[in-house]
């Protein structure tokens, strides 16, 4: 399929998006243009309600255009198809009224919110791939079947990937809003519409891989059909030996955009490639940070949390299951808050033994102008007020020679605490790479740092195709992992040795 696409297409819009490049606050004026028409041709078309009480925020709807490159009618087709899917499977009825044990049983097979940020912000997920065998997804695929919800569905869609779809629910609805309303970060007035993923394939044999290539495949193609531009960037560690081998078809499960996003890291390069995008305090021990997370476990939260949050009742802390925030008038609040001070209340849902669960948690407020000093040093970089107090230091250390200066000026004309490592203004904007990866993958072939837009697109379909062909001639060894050509010679073995066949 070729990417000629519509005939024009806005430049800056490239393959992917360094944070806050195509965010609010942050679109050049072609976009902003695009933006404006895209919002009118949804609102004439009838998918869209602009305003206070809307159906709809701005963020939101930037994560559709961003994904098409602002190409208005191409992304108004996705932002239709999706609108259209969600009412057929009712997804918000289904995230309000699912089972809580049926959503905790998804929700340890999948990616995991840390509770913790990268340095920008953004949440960070950990996701360990070993955990779906063949054992567990059988006995999930027959669980699913019999989820409980209110919800009805249009048939088409696998109960399988509808409760995975309430955890993206569960990003959309209450991870990113509460991100969002954490002001220690570089862009405090721009909304966070991303994730990271930390992905550990570690203990993950051939056979496994074959194995998940079908949920896989349909998994990717729904996600990105319908959570367009959710993913900042894929950290993949752990590779085994033979993981190159399996790339070259792995990668044609998933679309270009999203493989132009992974990075596969050494076992050497993990730790300082982490920390170049994630404080040590928000790493997994497990992963040569500090913080105490094992896959399973529910989030460790944010520490900043706490300054901003006010507990209703009882509660001392986020209970399990599909939560969301309601604004001060009651309506749902996705990737938006205003620019002054606004609160926003934490609503549990979900159903235990048929009875739903609608239960006040807490409000959060963000305040931005006002009180600066929101916070310090949480998310591993100097906020706003923190700052201040810095440059405040700076300015009587030069008046004062014998005063403790405790700041530097960086090339970006900002202040800098001298004994704590800062990232700076320009290295979190820069384009989402690391500094030195191990592979930097582009549609999963090795490229230089400038990337160029992808000459072809390679559907899910094709690429499951490719492999079958390639693999219809072998045999897999259930102990040893092995490949055979058939006749009983080892083609590629677990250390990745290649012999004669």
């Amino acid at each position: 399929m070729s990417t000629a696409g519509p005939a024009h297409r806005v430049q800056s819009a490239v393959v992917e998006y360094g944070y806050p490049q195509g965010h609010l606050g942050h679109l050049s004026d072609e976009e902003e243009v695009a933006f404006k028409n895209f919002k009118i041709l949804c609102e004439e078309k009838g998918y869209y309600k602009p305003g206070e009480g809307g159906t709809h925020d701005d963020a939101t709807l930037l994560r559709f255009l961003r994904a098409r490159r602002f190409a208005v009618a191409d992304a108004f087709k996705q932002f239709q198809d999706t609108e259209d899917w969600r009412k057929s499977n009712q997804l918000d009825t289904l995230y309000e009224t699912i089972d809580l044990d049926q959503y905790e049983e998804t929700r340890r097979l999948y990616p995991q919110w840390t509770g913790r940020r990268d340095r920008r912000g953004i949440p960070v997920y950990v996701y360990e791939v070993k955990h779906l065998n063949a054992k567990t997804m059988s006995a999930y695929e027959k669980s699913a079947k019999e989820t409980s919800s209110k919800a009805t569905t249009d048939g088409k869609t696998p109960a399988k990937l509808l409760r995975l779809f309430a955890l993206y629910e569960n990003l959309i609805r209450f991870v990113m809003p509460l991100c969002t309303a954490l002001t220690d970060r570089e862009h405090p007035r721009t909304p966070i519409t991303q994730s990271n993923n930390i992905v550990d394939i570690s203990g993950v044999g051939l056979k496994q891989f074959w194995n998940l290539r079908g949920h896989m495949q349909d998994a990717s193609t729904l996600a990105t059909a319908h959570y367009p531009e959710t993913l900042d960037r894929i950290f993949i560690i752990g590779a085994p030996a033979f993981f190159p081998t399996v790339w070259g078809w792995i990668k044609k499960w998933f679309d270009p955009i999203t493989t132009s996003k992974i990075f596969i890291i050494s076992h050497s390069d993990m730790q300082k490639t982490l920390e170049a995008f994630i404080d040590p305090a928000n790493i997994p021990k497990k992963y040569g940070g500090q913080l105490d997370f094992t896959f399973g476990d529910l989030p460790v939260f944010d520490p900043a949390i706490a300054k901003v949050i006010q507990w209703e009742g009882e509660n001392k802390d986020f209970p399990h299951g599909p939560m969301y925030w309601r604004n001060t008038q009651g309506e749902r609040v996705e990737g938006k808050l205003g620019e002054e001070t606004k609160e926003m209340s934490a609503l549990a849902v979900g159903s235990v033994e048929g009875k739903q669960r609608e239960d006040s948690i807490c409000t959060v407020t963000r305040t931005l102008g006002k009180d600066e000093d929101v916070d310090g040093l949480t998310n591993g970089h100097v906020t706003a007020g923190t700052m201040a107090a810095l440059l405040e230091k700076s300015k009587t250390a030069t008046e004062d020679p014998g005063a403790e200066a405790g700041v530097n000026v960086d090339a970006d004309g900002v202040a800098r605490p001298t004994n704590v490592l800062v990232p700076t203004k320009s290295q979190l904007e820069a384009p989402t790479q690391p500094p030195t990866p191990a592979h930097e993958l582009q549609e999963g072939d090795l490229v230089p740092a400038s990337r160029p837009e992808p000459k072809h697109f390679v559907t899910a379909d094709e690429g499951t195709g490719e492999l079958a062909k390639k693999v219809e001639a072998v045999e897999l060894s259930e102990k040893s992992g092995n490949l055979s050509n058939g006749n009983g010679n080892v083609v590629v073995g677990v250390n990745g040795n290649a012999t004669h066949a």
